[in-house]
């Protein structure tokens, strides 16, 4: 007997919020059920800060929809446009923009996650952060930014002022030349007080030779020590952005789905 598809509703270039005159753009997927009280999670692409756009993941909002969460896959400003902490502001206007929207998408409020790969494994890592200085005016300022889940596949997970020699610091280009140092601890995920950290879903290669594996065993083992909620799952001999690969994306968005669905 066939199965029967799940169809998705996509509404692409949403408008979810402004970054000044600049409009914040997002896809969003909606699932088929009806419920009105559907979890949701923004969905966080990758790029060094610097490349890459809301499309990059559209597989896992396709997928991720197909279990019965509402996704945004949204656009943030890269480094190149404008420093930290921007980025993080517009993620950050993203969340606010689902709750300001959870009638209409038929979404719960309190049930919001958020899911990131690379540099957006970092962003969503951030999203943690409860610092006011960090929310930008993006819009729907009303609403709160809180997330109750969080999933990060090869998340850089400390911002370094200093890189090996001879290899481009996207870092210090995400920061900016006025960074000081203190605001290069605040960038860092693992520099956050994780007391309060929700349940966090950590992803990654062990070969990984752009993000070590370290970035995500220091950090689980620092959400360990302050008895947080945490998993992770690592791919063995797999390099960066592994998921690419069909067969390893799809497997990595059921670990996702399934852990959401525990957690929101």
């Amino acid at each position: 007997m066939e199965k029967e598809k799940k169809i998705v509703t996509i509404k692409d270039d949403v408008l979810i919020g402004k970054a000044g005159s600049r409009d914040l753009l997002g896809d969003l997927f909606l699932p088929p059920e009806n419920d009105p009280k559907k979890p949701a999670i923004v969905v966080i692409h990758g790029g060094g800060w610097m490349e890459g756009d809301k499309t990059q993941l559209r597989g896992y909002g396709i997928l991720l929809s197909r279990m019965g969460f509402v996704c945004l896959c949204a656009s943030y400003r890269l480094s190149q446009e404008a420093k930290w902490p921007s980025h993080i502001e517009d993620v950050k206007c993203a969340i606010r923009y689902l709750k300001a929207n959870a009638k209409e998408f038929g979404i719960d409020p309190d049930r919001i996650g958020v899911t990131g790969n690379s540099a957006g494994g970092h962003l969503a890592l951030m999203c943690a952060s409860n610092d006011s200085s960090l929310e930008g005016q993006g819009g729907n300022q009303e609403f709160d930014s809180k997330i109750k889940a969080i999933c990060a596949v090869y998340p850089p997970t400390l911002v370094r002022e200093e890189v090996p020699e001879g290899k481009f610091n996207a870092f210090a280009f995400m920061m900016g030349e006025e960074a000081s140092s203190e605001d290069y601890i605040k960038a860092s995920p693992i520099k956050q007080d994780l007391q309060s950290f929700p349940p966090c879903l950590l992803i990654h290669g062990s070969e990984d030779k752009v993000v070590p594996l370290s970035e995500s065993t220091d950090f689980y083992e620092e959400l360990q020590k302050h008895n947080r909620t945490a998993e992770i799952h690592i791919y063995a001999d797999e390099d960066h952005a592994f998921d690419s690969q069909p067969t390893l994306g799809r497997n990595v968005v059921d670990i996702q789905g399934i852990f959401f669905l525990k957690y929101l």
